[in-house]
């Protein structure tokens, strides 16, 4: 019997068996990915106030198309009042072919303490990666798009109408590597209408721990050029997140 069960380790521990299943193994590549980051702040004692943010982004990426969905909240409060409360939609759906790629965009806000409390975008037009390869990546885009902006009602215009504009929308979105695991993004927005003109600018640094988490720094400034009386044109929003990246 001991002979058998010799054999039979011996079998299992051959070179041919190791063939079947190399130790440095690794699972292909999948098409879809997706992140999930929140941060959370409470201070109690002589203030009390909490603030949250989230983000969760989903990516299907193939070789020939590339969806893209973008969900983030935003919401603060003290002891008396909740005092932000925000929340994006970002959706983008995009057709490669050897020069560069076309795409349809939507980008939805509903903001209760902001200048404009629904702001909705719709655009589409040409893509193309200006730089492409494994340590930094530049992708330009331009097209037209649509605006709708509702502005936040205030004692002089207690019901204010919303603003509809034809826009130019023009985009970059820059990835750099600057370490086998830290990494810097900034996306900077720029949309011009006959009525109003925005630029945004999303910059992100992250720092992976361990595995798929990593540490997330996260700073996101808006002007808008025509704002509601009382309101300012600059909203900038910092976050501090832990961030999960799985596919």
């Amino acid at each position: 019997m001991s002979r058998i069960l010799t054999a039979a380790l011996a079998l299992s521990c051959s070179p041919a068996a190791f063939a079947l299943v190399p130790p440095d193994y690794q699972e292909p590549p999948s098409d879809f990915t997706a992140e999930i980051e929140a941060g959370f702040q409470l201070n109690t004692g002589n203030t009390e106030s909490s603030s949250f943010n989230g983000r969760t982004k989903l990516v299907y990426d193939t070789d020939s198309t590339r969806q893209e969905a973008t969900i983030k909240g935003y919401f603060a409060a003290d002891d008396e009042k909740t005092t932000s409360e925000k929340y994006d939609l970002q959706l983008q759906s995009s057709y490669k072919f050897y020069s560069g790629y076309v795409f349809g965009r939507g980008d939805f806000t509903w903001d209760k303490f902001g200048s404009y409390t629904r702001v909705s975008t719709i655009s589409g037009g040409y893509g193309f990666d200006a730089i492409s390869n494994s340590s930094t990546k530049l992708s330009l885009e331009v097209g037209p798009g649509y605006r709708y902006n509702l502005p936040i009602s205030t004692d002089n215009i207690p019901n204010p109408e919303a603003n509809k504009d034809v826009i130019l929308r023009t985009a970059a979105k820059f990835e750099q590597k600057l370490q086998e695991y830290t990494s810097l993004n900034a996306d900077l927005t720029s949309e011009v209408g006959e009525d109003n003109n925005t630029l945004t600018l999303d910059m992100s640094y992250k720092n992976t721990l361990f595995q798929d988490w990593a540490f997330k720094i996260g700073v996101n400034i808006k002007y808008t050029q025509v704002v509601p009386e009382g309101s300012k044109q600059t909203d900038t929003i910092t976050t501090f997140n832990l961030l999960y990246t799985f596919q």
